[in-house]
């Protein structure tokens, strides 16, 4: 009789049991009858396997060759003599390679010396950006300004404005600095000081700042740390990675530009040209091959650099979006 009042309490749970097992198969079943192009069971057989890696090798290899192909044709035409590099069509290699134009444009375009220059004015401008910036990114997000969201809201509108709409106001302000009254055409500071307005740095330093606990700055409030002494000893050895990032963004951004340099020191200081516009300038007098061998050696520091810090990049842009 206890038998079988305990299979009696045990049967209804049996139902129970097998309605969460029809209703998990159920469920699984919707989840494998999603619309896709291509479905599971032919990606899953072995003709759709074969189909799947030959397309993927074929997306790889035409993207790699799109950007990888303007790169090799300037790396080799470089190795190439006069007549081959201004030769139509082009040659995809080198039949007479000359390894010495590299050096002969090293030394007649006075390659060193503009590398230095160019060097020079890029850490120049991040010295200031990483002051100006990691401060505005610091109020914004710690010390909560009167109005900052709408202060952020016109930095990043600025973003949204091409770049040469803003070249004449910029040559402007440069030459007559307001209220200063000061012309700095021909100076380094032409090039320094409208490379600290940079919103999207700033917005990058804001964003990784507001991952920062509250509780760290608060503990260091308590012991009486001043605003500026958590910046320096809580706030900035924690953002190490994206002031990495930022750091690499300001230097390639002066290394490769080309206007600016052109418009505010070319004509004014001719021993202080950058590497972009000495290329540039070198065009009269100068054989097509020597200043394309010229352009690639100004090339190779920008790619060895995103070579050796690509993962301090990818670490640094991720690292704010994980709160903690």
């Amino acid at each position: 009789m206890a038998t079988a009042t305990r299979e009696a309490t045990r049967a209804p749970a049996a139902p129970a049991a097998g309605a969460s097992r029809a209703s998990r198969r159920a469920r699984m079943a919707a989840g494998s009858h999603q619309r896709t192009l291509v479905s599971s069971v032919t990606l899953n057989s072995r003709r759709g396997k074969i189909i799947y890696r030959v397309v993927l090798a074929l997306v790889i290899v035409v993207f790699t060759l799109v950007f990888i192909g303007p790169m090799y044709f300037l790396f080799t035409t470089g190795l190439k003599s006069t007549q081959e590099a201004i030769a139509t069509p082009p040659t995809l290699y080198p039949h007479h390679p000359i390894p010495g134009t590299y050096s002969e444009a090293w030394s007649h375009l006075d390659v060193a010396r503009m590398m230095g220059n160019t060097l020079y004015y890029a850490f120049g401008a991040l010295a200031f950006q990483l002051v100006f910036d990691i401060a505005a990114a610091y109020s914004l997000s710690k010390l909560r300004p009167f109005l900052g969201n709408l202060v952020l809201f016109g930095m990043l509108a600025t973003l949204m404005i091409p770049v040469t709409v803003l070249v004449v106001p910029q040559y402007v302000t440069v030459a007559d600095l307001p209220i200063l009254h000061v012309n700095l055409i021909g100076t380094p500071e032409a090039i320094w000081l409208p490379s600290v307005a940079n919103a999207f740095n700033i917005y990058l330093l804001k964003r990784f700042f507001d991952s920062i606990p509250s509780d760290y700055i608060d503990a260091a409030q308590v012991d009486g740390a001043s605003r500026l002494r958590i910046l320096w000893n809580i706030v900035l050895p924690i953002s190490r990675p994206i002031i990495a990032v930022v750091s690499i963004f300001s230097l390639v951004a002066v290394w490769k530009d080309f206007l600016w340099p052109l418009l505010v020191e070319f004509g004014y200081s001719p021993t202080r040209e950058t590497l972009n516009v000495g290329i540039w300038q070198g065009v009269i007098g100068t054989p097509p091959n020597l200043l394309i061998a010229a352009s690639a050696i100004a090339a190779v520091p920008t790619i060895a650099f995103f070579l050796i810090f690509q993962r301090n990049i990818m670490a640094g842009l991720t690292a704010g979006g994980i709160r903690g």
